[in-house]
C-alpha cells in the first residue's frame, strides 16, 4: 500500500516522472495566442514574445491578501531578465478578488508595485471558461488554486515546478527553482 502511494504521488507532482510520460507539449499549447496588454489596446502574440523563453507565469489578483507578491515578482523579474527568464501576470477575477475595472488594476499592477514585467488583460484560469494558456498548465500540472499560483515553465513549454501562493516569489526554494529552470 505504501509503495502504490508513493508511486501515484510521484506520477501526479509536476516534477516526477509522470510529466516525462504524459504528452510532451508543444509550444502552440502555450502559445497560440494573441492577448491584450492591461489596461491597453496593444495586442501581444505570445509566439512572438515568449516562444523558446524560460518562464515565470502567475495568475494575480488586485485585492488578495498576496497583492504584496507583486513587489517580489518585480524583483524576480529584474533579477533574471538578462539571463532570458520572462515574468507573466494574468490578472483573475476566479476568486473574487479582482477589481471590477481594468484600470483599477493597472494601478495596483502599475502605479502601486512598479510593475515592470508584461500584465495582460483578465482572463479566467480555472475550470470550463479557463483561457487555454491555463487550461494546457493545469493539464501538464494542475489550476491555481489561489491567486499569485506560480508556474515555472521550460524553453520548450513544460511546466517543471509549481509554487501555492503561499511561496513568495523572493524565498530561497523558489530562487533555487528559478536558477534551475534557467541552467536548463
Amino acid at each position: 500500500m505504501r509503495r502504490f502511494f508513493l508511486t501515484a504521488l510521484l506520477i501526479t507532482l509536476p516534477w516526477g516522472p509522470g510529466l516525462l510520460a504524459r504528452e510532451a507539449p508543444g509550444h502552440g499549447d502555450l502559445f497560440d495566442h494573441d492577448l491584450r496588454r492591461l489596461h491597453s489596446s496593444e495586442v501581444v502574440s505570445l509566439r512572438e514574445r515568449f516562444a523558446g523563453h524560460p518562464l515565470l507565469i502567475v495568475n494575480t489578483a488586485s485585492h488578495c491578501g498576496f497583492t504584496g507578491q507583486f513587489s517580489a515578482l518585480e524583483a524576480v523579474h529584474r533579477k533574471y531578465a538578462d539571463q532570458g527568464l520572462k515574468v507573466v501576470g494574468f490578472p483573475s477575477n476566479d476568486f473574487r478578488q479582482e477589481a471590477d475595472d481594468e484600470a483599477d488594476t493597472a494601478r495596483v499592477c502599475f502605479q502601486n508595485f512598479g510593475v515592470s514585467f508584461d500584465m495582460f488583460a483578465p482572463i479566467s484560469v480555472r475550470g470550463d471558461t479557463a483561457h487555454p494558456i491555463f487550461q494546457e498548465l493545469a493539464r501538464q500540472s494542475r489550476a491555481p488554486r489561489w491567486n499569485f499560483y506560480k508556474y515555472l515553465v521550460d524553453r520548450e513549454g513544460r511546466v517543471v515546478a509549481t509554487f501555492s501562493s503561499m511561496v513568495s516569489p523572493d524565498s530561497r526554494r523558489f530562487e533555487a527553482a528559478v536558477e534551475r529552470l534557467l541552467r536548463e
